[in-house]
């Protein structure tokens, strides 16, 4: 009884966003109200209701900040190649290098959604990619179809590893042991997923050489994907293997075409805030006395109750994207642009922190009110087979928030309550969540929304859900086989 009463603050946002079709916003705070009352009724704390609420607020806030930290960096950082074409000229130039529309589809809908997943997230990818594919002649639905399953690899690791980040905000879990684990399991279905994304490009039956440009599209993204988890962490897997793979393949396709039909390759310009924030990351990650120095100064806090929080300024992956983008915006004389593009950021922040607030009192409110015990509890009784069932989890949570991270602040602690209950290493099970929150992507309703509306394609959104929801579901369960391999 207990865990079906927990349960109905999710069901609640599952019915509003779903099947009322309302914002993330409206049905977060139709389940937070009722967590609320749950919380005062069925889930009575022992230290009341008041130092609940002050102390779950208290870590809401602090973790919200830390993640917009990362969010408004990544906004203004597109918003600012936006203004000086950068965006485009990237675009255009890959475009350009073949007139394969197989290889052409690999490209945009892979390296250069990739790309952006790492760079800013949050629906960037689809947003862009979509229209551009459209511009190549691809119907609507199929643009946006191939731009939903292009980018859903990298979603895990999205806007410098918000995803993972958060998970550890909720958990106190090694990054770098999520990262790696998240990255294996993404390295072991992403083939399937680009096999598919190819296919679907065109309609002649795919031949042994397409086959084989497409697993060397796979390679050199996941390789680099996987080494950068497992060297520097989560905030560059996506990023720098989509910056790695695409040079990689872009070289060799290049290679292959005849020589009157090479095109220049990227200015510098272009490229200059993303390299220095892959500088800044691998520096305060690989370089010893450097990490020493950012990482030094912790500010922390805590209250009576376990309520608790911490702050590193220097060596949070927002500040290097801050630094990044001024080093960059200066280095290329562009520095100009930044007052408007952080404006624009700034607005578009708002909706957002909204969000984040509302679904992170909802998560705190929850694990402190005992709520994700009774859950966990429940869940355990599945006994060994749940580490099968932990992606979907993460893509039940993608799918009723549009936003992986939202998914990983709502179930990660219910993850680990579940391992410690089963007697299994919680990092794997927080993994395989976050492998399953990323693929979520692909059918949450928001993101298909969204990016049908970049291609005028209004009405037919459960068309693109029809064809995104059977590879959702193959790539939970492949990860969710891994997973339950390795334990």
């Amino acid at each position: 009884m207990g865990a079906a009463l927990a349960a109905t603050p999710l069901a609640v946002i599952l019915i509003g966003m779903a099947i009322l079709r309302r914002s993330a916003v409206l049905s977060g705070a139709a389940g937070l109200a009722l967590a609320v009352i749950l919380a005062l009724t069925a889930f009575r704390p022992s230290d009341g209701i008041a130092p609940l609420m002050t102390g779950v607020a208290a870590e809401a806030l602090h973790t919200v900040a830390t993640i917009l930290w990362i969010i408004l960096p990544a906004l203004a950082l597109f918003e600012f190649q936006k203004a000086s074409g950068a965006i485009l000229r990237i675009r255009d130039m890959l475009a350009s290098l073949t007139g394969e529309r197989r290889l052409q589809a690999i490209l945009i809908a892979w390296f250069f959604g990739l790309f952006m997943e790492g760079a800013a997230g949050f629906g960037t990818p689809v947003a862009l990619a979509a229209p551009l594919l459209v511009g190549l002649g691809y119907a609507p639905v199929r643009a946006v179809v191939l731009a939903l399953l292009g980018h859903a690899a990298g979603v895990s690791f999205g806007a410098l590893g918000t995803p993972v980040l958060a998970q550890v905000a909720v958990s106190g879990l090694t990054a770098q042991d999520i990262a790696l684990q998240t990255a294996a399991l993404h390295a072991i279905a992403a083939p399937v997923l680009l096999v598919a994304m190819v296919r679907l490009a065109d309609e002649a039956p795919l031949t042994g050489r397409l086959l084989g440009w497409t697993a060397f599209a796979a390679a050199s993204f996941l390789l680099p994907s996987v080494i950068l988890a497992a060297l520097v962490g989560p905030e560059l897997p996506t990023l720098g293997g989509a910056l790695i793979g695409a040079a990689v393949f872009v070289a060799v396709l290049r290679h292959s075409q005849p020589r009157n039909a090479a095109k220049p390759l990227f200015h510098f310009s272009d490229l200059a805030p993303y390299g220095l924030i892959l500088l800044l990351v691998l520096a305060t990650r690989l370089i010893a006395p450097v990490q020493e120095t950012f990482a030094g100064l912790t500010l922390s806090w805590s209250m009576n109750g376990g309520y608790k929080g911490s702050f590193q300024p220097l060596y949070h992956p927002g500040t290097l994207l801050f630094l990044g983008l001024l080093l960059g915006a200066l280095g290329t004389g562009r520095s100009g642009l930044l007052p408007g593009a952080l404006s624009v950021a700034l607005r578009r922040l708002l909706p957002v922190a909204i969000a984040l607030l509302v679904m992170l009192t909802l998560s705190r409110l929850m694990v402190h009110a005992g709520m994700i015990r009774s859950l966990a509890a429940a869940a355990a009784g599945v006994g060994p087979v749940w580490p099968f069932l932990a992606p979907f989890v993460g893509v039940l949570g993608s799918f009723i928030t549009g936003s992986a991270t939202s998914s990983n602040i709502l179930f990660t602690e219910f993850q680990v309550s579940t391992a410690d209950r089963l007697g299994l290493p919680p990092t794997n099970l927080v993994a395989a969540h976050g492998f399953g929150s990323a693929i979520g992507n692909i059918v949450a309703p928001h993101n298909i929304i969204a990016g049908s509306a970049t291609v005028g394609l209004m009405g037919r959104e459960g068309v693109v859900l029809a064809r995104t929801a059977r590879l959702c579901l193959i790539y939970a369960a492949i990860g969710g086989l891994s997973a339950f391999g390795w334990l």
